[in-house]
């Protein structure tokens, strides 16, 4: 479980720089998708595991940010784009 979390988280993190750079309705939505699933990956992890609270979720935190940033990045980038 802990290998599909990380890759999701990568997988994540890099589909989501793609996003930014083509913007589409449909890779936002499958950013999305990815990053709900790596919230739930890493969510059951914590559940089920001996892990130190604080620095799984200063890391959660750290993800969210950027991949939050990115998406907005994205969509604010494919609202202007459709407003032309």
């Amino acid at each position: 479980m802990l290998l599909f979390h990380i890759l999701t988280a990568t997988i994540s993190l890099i589909y989501t720089t793609i996003t930014y750079l083509r913007p589409s309705s449909a890779k936002l939505g499958t950013s999305s998708a990815l990053v709900v699933l790596t919230i739930a990956s890493g969510t059951y992890l914590v559940a089920t595991m001996h892990v130190h609270i604080l620095q799984t979720c200063v890391s959660g935190l750290t993800y969210l940010a950027a991949v939050s940033f990115g998406l907005v990045a994205a969509y604010r980038k494919l609202a202007a784009s459709k407003s032309d």
